[in-house]
């Protein structure tokens, strides 16, 4: 009996045997982990050395702080350009707007050039009415009938063609004469009455209405000082 389980046990068909290791699994892999672990600080340590050895350390770091310097140089570069860069805007900005107040001042020029012409065809024109010689004269009254009729614009030159005239003060009249409905007629009331002062000369000019139906053939104007009539001038309409 006992020899039979004693072959049993022997050949093949003897029962099977697992043989387990004693040291549990987590601590398998930890000690791989360490045993990985100190074979990368060995070989990052024998690669450092190399590099001290064969001086490429040296190489690499004095590359970096050339690199470093170059970047800080283009920084401050490029902070410069922004700086012109704005100050060329600005120098842009005020260019215009000192453009734009000559541009202002040369439109501003034209016009009051143009009222000197207009002013001196206006003098020119009127002078030859009437003779040199008076204290104080109408030089030149023109008036004109506007487009509908309604309206009536007109224009007087004052002048005292002396050298350190003395002040006028007094007014301005002018009366309308012509026809009303086929009849004759004639402003009742000045159609202009307006104070007027000057020294050397005045140029008045303004617009007035005319009543329905009149045909305006004359306009009288008048300067006055309180109740004298010191210049009288009368323009005929054609």
């Amino acid at each position: 009996m006992r020899f039979r389980l004693l072959r049993r046990r022997l050949t093949i068909s003897a029962p099977r045997v697992a043989i387990r290791s004693a040291m549990p699994w987590p601590l398998r892999w930890l000690s791989a982990a360490v045993v990985l672990g100190l074979c990368g600080a060995v070989a990052l340590w024998a690669f450092e050395f190399g590099k001290s050895i064969a001086g490429l350390d040296s190489g690499a770091r004095e590359e970096l702080q050339r690199l470093r310097a170059e970047v800080a140089q283009l920084r401050e570069e490029n902070h410069r350009f922004q700086d012109q860069g704005i100050a060329a805007k600005s120098l842009r900005t005020a260019e215009g707007a000192a453009m734009d107040r000559l541009s202002e001042q040369v439109r501003q020029l034209e016009a009051d050039n143009r009222s000197l012409r207009d002013d001196l065809g206006f003098f020119e024109k009127l002078i030859p009415a009437t003779k040199v010689g008076k204290a104080l004269s109408i030089r030149g009254l023109h008036a004109e009938v506007l487009g509908d009729g309604a309206q009536l614009r007109w224009q007087v030159l004052a002048i005292q063609p002396m050298r350190n005239a003395p002040e006028f003060k007094g007014r301005l009249e002018l009366v309308l004469a012509g026809s009303l409905d086929g009849a004759p007629w004639a402003s009742q009331s000045p159609a202009v009455d307006q104070p007027v002062q000057f020294q050397q000369y005045r140029r008045m000019q303004g617009v007035v209405n005319l009543p329905a139906r009149a045909m305006v053939k004359t306009v009288t104007a008048r300067l006055l000082e309180g109740s004298s009539v010191r210049a009288i001038q009368t323009f005929t309409l054609e």
